[in-house]
């Protein structure tokens, strides 16, 4: 009796085996499918493109606050109200943030243009995958390139090239190189930016002279003029409407 129950389970187990072998094997060859589709992908350099097109954009993004800064107007906008600021007397008001954030958008309003151009041209094609990455870069940063270049000192790019040891070869237009156009465009940008703050200036300046002299002639020498004069500067710049009057005066000067 032990002998003919053996038997069958021997049998019973040969059966199972024979039977869930072959769904195995359709298990196992479905499951190779995407690996073996993964390896083709792979052979023929699609997968290895994306990584590359992945890293490109996550350096750009983390690029993007340094970029925004080199070849826009960002800087002028920063440093004559950052100026325009010091002027009033005003240390915390408006606070940095609030400084910044208006920049911004001026720059964007001043840029939006450029940035239409160079959406069209250079990335939109890229994302349609019409165009490659280094076709699309040159298109993308010809609008900022004529940008810059109708701003830059010719002085500062001279002196940039007389200072760079190795000679630069030009492109085969006569344009500058971008390693010499972009710091020439933002060293240009710095010292507009310090002549329009020198003319920001000059009125509040002469309220703080003729309040220090007033209270120099009543004797009042242990007074600080500063004090006495900040509300007189920030009723001044009230009345004439001074933040407007600069945001507007900055934006033109785009035109």
């Amino acid at each position: 009796m032990r002998r003919v129950k053996a038997f069958l389970a021997l049998a019973l187990a040969a059966a199972v085996i024979f039977i869930a072998e072959p769904a195995a094997a359709q298990t196992l060859g479905q499951a190779a499918d995407p690996l073996r589709e993964t390896a083709q992908t792979v052979a023929e350099g699609g997968f290895s493109k994306r990584i590359i097109q992945m890293f490109l954009m996550v350096t750009v993004l983390s690029l993007a606050p340094g970029i925004a800064m080199m070849v826009t107007c960002l800087p002028f906008m920063l440093i004559v109200l950052s100026i325009l600021r010091q002027g009033v007397g005003l240390q915390q008001a408006p606070p940095n943030m609030l400084i910044v954030s208006v920049a911004i958008f001026l720059t964007y309003f001043v840029m939006e243009p450029v940035f239409k151009d160079a959406w069209s041209a250079g990335i939109q094609p890229l994302l349609d995958g019409t165009i490659s990455e280094a076709s699309a870069f040159a298109l993308t940063m010809e609008p900022f390139r004529m940008f810059m270049e109708a701003r830059v000192d010719p002085g500062a790019v001279d002196i940039l090239m007389d200072a760079r040891p190795i000679e630069t070869a030009q492109a085969a237009d006569g344009a500058t190189p971008l390693s010499m156009l972009v710091p020439a465009f933002v060293l240009s940008e710095i010292q507009r930016a310090f002549e329009i703050g020198f003319i920001v200036l000059l009125p509040f300046l002469v309220i703080d002279l003729l309040v220090a002299s007033i209270l120099m002639a009543m004797g009042m020498m242990m007074v600080p003029p500063a004090i006495v004069s900040l509300p007189f500067k920030v009723a001044f710049f009230v009345l004439t409407n001074g933040w407007v009057a600069v945001s507007g005066a900055l934006v033109r000067g785009y035109s």
